[in-house]
């Protein structure tokens, strides 16, 4: 007596793609919305290396200056006479905000010091010259 046996069906392994799908644009919606908050609007200055430096997350008001010397208050150009009344002002909003000076790395030292010294002369108890931080 021959017997046949029936043939089964092999069965097709199918992997679940409709979460994967799912995770992948979550993934790049992600990446699209957060490298728009990334940018940095500003002055553009050539920052000097540090290898210890740390992020600041709080409020802050951010003094440039720029490889010719000049000296920004935010992104509005501000005279030395003037830096010092406009600072003071700031300053006595809140006096406990950070005072950040990012002074290009090409410029005379003297310049970013006397900058140093107006916002301390205005008020300001946390003074920071910002840096690159070199890996």
């Amino acid at each position: 007596m021959l017997l046949h046996r029936k043939k089964r069906p092999r069965y097709q392994i199918q992997a679940p793609l409709t979460s994967l799908i799912d995770i992948v644009f979550l993934l790049l919606i992600y990446f699209l919305l957060t490298t728009n908050f990334m940018v940095e609007q500003g002055i553009d200055v050539n920052l000097p290396d540090a290898k210890a430096s740390a992020p600041q997350t709080s409020q802050e008001i951010t003094v440039y200056v720029d490889s010719a010397g000049k000296v920004y208050l935010g992104k509005e150009p501000v005279g030395f006479n003037d830096l010092f009344d406009r600072l003071q002002e700031r300053i006595r909003e809140n006096p406990e905000r950070l005072v950040v000076i990012k002074a290009d790395g090409a410029i005379i030292l003297d310049r970013a010091v006397q900058v140093m010294d107006i916002a301390q002369a205005a008020g300001a108890q946390k003074l920071f010259l910002a840096t690159e931080k070199v890996n």
